[in-house]
């Protein structure tokens, strides 16, 4: 495991605070109803899946605002907490998979993947490759980023409601990209899947063995060893700022 000293990296900062709201319900893949500051207001929800079996409503957000005064939403639910509205102190869940690609290009510019990826390195967004597009290209090395949110690896209090967790078999995306990962690699070229947790994740691992855990475990066996590995990234989201806290070399048992 490749422990981060904190103090030498620079946060990602935000331009202007998030902002406390209480979610009064999830009204589509695409919307939450919150409560900030007494009044009501239509958010967007940024993940269009479940985040782990919560039920939402009831749950502290964090609400970015935006300044895009043609959008039909006003805020966007950036992260989650399983505290108590009243608690003081919160831990925060990001749930906002887009945002994780503008953290790790940061840390990426800032020096907090030296031991993942080396330093001094050219970095590109979205590098069209074949008949997939990849988050980045860092010298040779090719990265793709994951935000795992249907299974948390967290402990849920009593208090928090919860669904029964549905069956999750959309997996032909990952695929895809771990395939075409493996294939760089026989070219001569590194590639890293980064599965990135905006929350204190100790260490990947499958939940819950889907109908099609196997035939994806067979994929991602195959890539692996062929030579792309897999990292994980550790992120910690306030009102303030993102900070990376650990990344590390992971197997996916």
């Amino acid at each position: 495991m490749s422990e981060v000293n904190k103090s030498n990296l620079e946060p990602f900062v935000f331009k202007t605070p998030l902002v406390e709201g209480i979610i009064e319900k999830r009204k589509s893949q695409f919307t939450m109803q919150v409560n900030y500051e007494g009044q009501s207001y239509h958010c967007h929800c940024p993940t269009t899946g479940r985040v782990g079996n919560l039920d939402l409503t009831g749950r502290p957000c964090l609400l970015s605002s935006s300044a895009d005064t043609s959008r039909k939403t006003a805020f966007t639910v950036e992260a989650i907490s399983l505290n108590k509205p009243e608690d003081s102190e919160k831990s925060w869940i990001g749930i906002n998979q887009n945002a994780a690609n503008r953290y790790v290009e940061h840390f990426l510019l800032n020096g907090g993947f030296i031991d993942m990826i080396g330093k001094g390195n050219e970095i590109h967004r979205e590098q069209f490759c074949r008949k997939s597009k990849l988050d980045f290209l860092v010298g040779n090395t090719f990265i793709e980023v994951k935000t795992p949110l249907l299974f948390l690896q967290l402990s849920v209090p009593d208090y928090v409601k919860t669904k029964k967790f549905a069956p999750f078999s959309s997996t032909d995306r990952m695929i895809r990209h771990m395939i075409e990962l493996g294939n760089f690699v026989e070219e001569n070229q590194r590639a890293i899947m980064l599965l990135c947790f905006i929350y204190d994740n100790s260490g990947f691992k499958v939940v819950e063995k889907t109908k099609k855990y196997y035939e994806v475990k067979q994929i991602v066996d195959e890539n692996v060893a062929k030579g792309v590995e897999m990292w994980q990234a550790n992120f910690k989201i306030t009102p303030k700022q993102v900070s990376l806290e650990k990344y590390f070399r992971i197997e996916i048992k």
